[in-house]
């Protein structure tokens, strides 16, 4: 799965990097976590190209009478996600890329769970695979949400979780983004397992564990 990432890169960095001009102000970010703003890229709702924008982690389905429903939908199988009814549709209409610095993930020991952060090895900013969608409460207000797409782990991975995120790799922004390419036999080769050969774990201190520490400290590896 994928609990808390980190987005620090200056927002010219991640306007060359995903092709868009960033409009909005976002301070670096070391400890994002579920229920939270974070910064995607999606086609514009106005058929405007592209776009940066917030929206807050964990999915509210559309058709969801109780929007804490989100708290339980910040990851969807990416196996699976064609069949589940809070998914199929934004799978099909409403993909976005989730810029990343790093992720976390934690080891099951024996007394405790040790948190890793993950990066790529090159040190620049890559892109979760997510999902977003609209709700509206009865009062007529829209809340935009998003949700991180999760495969097998690879062999970087394996030993921590046995889940990761899927990573969309660059050349592939453009198809994942794609409103044109709906069917699940199109998407599929991109929902797999991102190369381990790419990435980077090493362990970190337990402050990750703490929402409200979000900080540079948070990446710093163990001795």
């Amino acid at each position: 799965m994928c609990g808390r990432f980190t987005l620090f890169e200056p927002s010219a960095v991640l306007s060359k990097e995903f092709g868009v001009p960033v409009s909005i102000d976002f301070a670096p970010r070391y400890n994002i976590a579920p229920s939270q703003m974070a910064p995607v890229v999606r086609a514009s709702p106005a058929d405007e190209g592209r776009e940066f924008t917030r929206l807050r982690w964990g999915l509210i389905p559309s058709w969801a009478k109780d929007p804490s429903i989100g708290n339980r939908l910040i990851n969807a199988r990416a196996e699976t996600a064609v069949e589940k009814p809070a998914f199929r549709s934004a799978l099909r209409h409403r993909r976005c890329l989730v810029p990343a610095s790093g992720f976390y993930e934690w080891q099951k020991l024996d007394r405790k769970k040790q948190p890793f952060y993950i990066r790529m090895r090159d040190g620049l900013p890559f892109a979760f695979a997510g999902l977003w969608e609209h709700w509206e409460d009865p009062g007529g207000s829209t809340i935009e949400t998003y949700t991180i797409l999760t495969t097998a782990a690879n062999t970087i991975l394996s030993p921590i979780h046995d889940r990761m995120p899927v990573i969309v790799a660059p050349g592939e922004y453009n198809r994942w983004l794609d409103p044109s390419l709906q069917g699940p036999d199109s998407l599929a080769p991109l929902l797999v397992p991102f190369p381990p050969e790419e990435m980077l774990a090493f362990p970190v201190g337990p402050r990750v564990n703490t929402p409200s520490f979000d900080d540079a400290r948070c990446i710093d590896p163990l001795p």
